[in-house]
């Protein structure tokens, strides 16, 4: 297994590993189409701050981790905004060893921390923990919704 920089050329392949991995249990996520998944892979690739991750088995993408460096007075952390591992690939150990490398990586580009968001009670929260994350019991997540021009959610 092989760990690479994402670029716009993965942008496809990133879109339907998601897709495939995120319409099945727990998550069972719907989208209006896959253009509108290709389109949030495009944006989070155009911003400057991007950093994405892929992890390929004989030459097939099987596991990728979207984010973006986030400064902080510390320095500069690795924010993860999306992590998946292609489902037959998943509880064999390759999310643990796709978060080594990516810890790895992180430290030649001079990012001292990973931070990311997940849902309480999905499997990605005891992944995590299991792999040296904790808690911040002192930190909540608040949102507010803003309504687009189209009616829906953002």
């Amino acid at each position: 297994m092989n760990i690479f920089k994402l670029s716009k050329e993965h942008i496809e392949e990133c879109a339907d590993l998601f897709i495939e991995v995120f319409t099945k249990a727990p998550w069972n996520d719907t989208y209006d189409s896959r253009t509108q998944v290709i389109d949030f892979f495009q944006n989070h690739m155009d911003n400057d701050y991007f950093v994405g991750y892929g992890l390929e088995s004989q030459n097939r993408m099987i596991a990728a981790s979207i984010g973006m460096k986030k400064p902080w007075i510390n320095g500069m952390e690795y924010y993860i905004d999306q992590f998946y591992v292609k489902t037959d690939w998943q509880g064999k150990g390759t999310g643990s060893l796709f978060l080594k490398l990516i810890e790895s990586e992180i430290r030649t580009e001079k990012m001292n921390a990973i931070i990311l968001n997940t849902e309480k009670g999905f499997p990605a929260e005891n992944f995590y923990l299991k792999n040296g994350f904790r808690s911040n019991e002192e930190l909540i997540i608040l949102s507010s919704f803003i309504y687009c021009d189209q009616g829906k959610k953002k």
